[in-house]
């Protein structure tokens, strides 16, 4: 598999030759004209390296620079400035900021492609010692009402009773009902650090707003306060949190809620999995199918989208229905269980801890495996190539 390589340049005929001679060397090329593209790029993208210019309009590049390496997700990725300031002290200015390597413009392109093959040699040489990053499944409804939240819950749970120390996220702001499931309502903690500047969003600012339930739960909350809803917030805030979380945990559930909104565009980028939570009706079914295109034509995430339903009436439409209607398997169809969600809600515990050997149950627990099993799959294959 090539390495990628972002290039940040606000002069267009530069990245075309810079991008250019990379691809003729058998890299994989990303382009950036501006500072805050370069952020959020690296943030989502994941570049290997990132050839950075200093002068461009919005944000120079030693500024970003310095946010990359402030941010926990970013800060590894080796940068080479390459730029045609020229003084000694523009030189120490870029490695004070960060940067692995300082090159001048003009520079032959013989010299740019060695010098990236160096600095990609030496990051994979310490790749063994950076920490590993957890993986994430993000649960996301048709719509409101079939239940996505506790379907989330509960396979979260259902890693805990497996021996993990999973992290659940709730980004359903001023609709926090994870935070009801687990008795604490007003707890506003994802709200907390999205108000903070990127830079500031690192493992230790979460782990000082991540609630431990008594199941041993740990819960990035949102309130059920309507004003939450309003909040402002940067995207590539939203995708620090979930790059961090990573960072904590082997396992990240996100309940994304049932709005495909600018924030859940933002963050399907960061899952590795995508549950789809349906019910058996033709309106819902109708709403999925949308969506199941949506992401099928935004990312490459098609093989990585599975639907799961949950029944709530005697009378569902059949399986193979619902399959013919979604142009897809069904990864699993969840019984319904009025009585017991009603007292897992009420105890403020997990169905699936609650009465481990219910139907339901087992059904919850035999679904987060054979994602967990498909999620570990994948991230052996990524080590392969």
């Amino acid at each position: 598999m090539s390495e990628k390589i972002l290039i940040v340049d606000d002069d267009i005929d530069s990245l075309k030759l810079i991008g250019l001679m990379l691809q003729r060397h058998g890299y994989e090329v990303m382009a950036a004209n501006a500072g805050m593209q370069a952020l959020s790029k690296a943030g989502t993208d994941r570049p290997d390296l990132i050839i950075l210019d200093v002068m461009m309009p919005d944000m120079d590049g030693y500024e970003v620079c310095r946010r990359l390496r402030a941010n926990q997700a970013t800060r590894g990725i080796p940068i080479i400035m390459f730029t045609a300031k020229t003084l000694v002290d523009d030189k120490v200015a870029g490695f004070e900021a960060g940067a692995d390597d300082y090159l001048t413009k003009p520079t032959h392109p013989a010299e740019l492609a060695s010098r990236v093959k160096a600095i990609l040699a030496r990051s994979a040489g310490q790749r063994s010692q950076v920490p590993s990053r957890g993986m994430t499944m993000g649960f996301i409804g048709a719509k409101g009402g079939v239940g996505t939240t506790t379907l989330a819950l509960n396979a979260t749970a259902a890693l805990v009773l497996g021996g993990e120390t999973p992290i659940v996220a709730d980004f359903r702001l001023g609709s926090g009902s994870l935070s009801l499931l687990l008795g604490m309502p007003h707890t506003a903690s994802l709200a907390n650090v999205l108000t903070k500047p990127v830079a500031d969003i690192t493992p230790a600012t979460l782990e000082k707003e991540l609630y431990t339930h008594a199941s041993n739960i740990r819960a990035l909350l949102s309130s059920i306060n309507p004003q939450e809803a309003q909040l402002q917030f940067a995207q590539e805030a939203a995708a620090a949190v979930i790059s961090n979380l990573r960072l904590l945990s082997h396992h990240v559930i996100v309940d994304l809620g049932s709005q495909y909104n600018a924030t859940v565009q933002h963050l399907q980028h960061e899952m590795d999995q995508i549950v789809l939570v349906v019910d058996p009706f033709r309106i819902t079914l109708a709403m999925a199918r949308e969506l199941i295109q949506e992401l099928e034509d935004t990312t490459s995430l098609t093989d990585r989208i599975h639907v799961v339903a949950v029944n709530r009436t005697p009378h569902n439409l059949p399986w193979s229905e619902i399959e013919q209607t979604l142009g897809r398997e069904l990864r699993a169809v969840i019984t319904d269980a009025p009585d017991l969600a009603q007292e897992a809600a009420r105890t403020t515990t997990p169905m699936t801890m609650l009465q481990p050997n219910a139907i339901v149950s087992n059904q919850i627990v035999k679904l987060t495996e054979d994602l967990n099993t498909r999620t570990r799959a994948m991230a052996g294959s990524r080590l392969l190539t």
